[in-house]
């Protein structure tokens, strides 16, 4: 796999200011929520909860382009896109429940995981040396911080008894609620970041493969 192109400083500006301006979006939309919507802030209805699957939805979105599209590091986007997809039908679950069967979100989750876990499985030394090349991208970072966000820190920054000791007799779950959705909301956007990296990241090998071809 060939070495990426190096990011001017122009063009790492542009992006950061791109993420932050999405992440203050995000921010006033949760604001919004808050203020202006207190029978749905925070609940399946609410803005946070389907802004949560949007970013997922972006985020498989655009790794199955990488991987049909780009046509880089097919082994990795599959992982990742089986991982974010099973995590966006996991937001589902209410609806899921409720109109379809309950426990359908984790039989869906099984279709999507089990194939994928398969396909890796059976070219993992394929997997292993994408993984070596995409482990020391700035996507990778990316990905590495919005996992821990989302699947380690809300949960803990959002348990009950962390909030019943800090409000004490003024305990009330909306704040539990809170502290949980919208950090998993921010872990969410950091994951929709490094895919976007790493689909530029796979356009750039592209083009670099592509320039260091021999001409004919």
């Amino acid at each position: 796999m060939p070495p990426s192109a190096s990011i001017s400083f122009r063009a790492t500006c542009l992006r950061a200011l791109i993420y932050i301006l999405l992440t203050g979006a995000l921010m006033q939309g949760v604001y919004y929520e808050a203020l202006y919507l207190p029978d749905t802030r925070f609940t399946e209805r609410g803005f946070t909860e389907l802004a949560q699957s949007l970013l997922l939805a972006l985020a498989s979105a655009l790794l199955i382009y990488a991987r049909y599209g780009v046509k880089r590091m097919p082994q990795v986007t599959l992982l990742m896109f089986g991982f974010l997809f099973s995590s966006f039908i996991r937001e589902q679950d209410s609806y899921l429940d409720t109109y379809v069967f309950d426990g359908a979100w984790q039989v869906l989750v099984t279709f999507v995981v089990l194939p994928c876990l398969i396909q890796v499985i059976r070219r993992r030394h394929d997997f292993v040396r994408e993984f070596e090349c995409y482990s020391n991208t700035f996507s990778f970072g990316l990905f590495a911080a919005g996992f821990l966000t989302t699947y380690a820190f809300s949960r803990l920054y959002g348990r009950s008894e962390v909030w019943m000791a800090i409000l004490g007799d003024h305990y009330a779950r909306t704040f539990k609620d809170a502290a949980e959705e919208v950090t998993e909301l921010f872990g969410y956007a950091l994951l929709l970041f490094a895919v976007i990296e790493l689909v530029l990241l796979a356009r750039r090998w592209r083009v670099s493969r592509n320039a260091s071809a021999p001409q004919t």
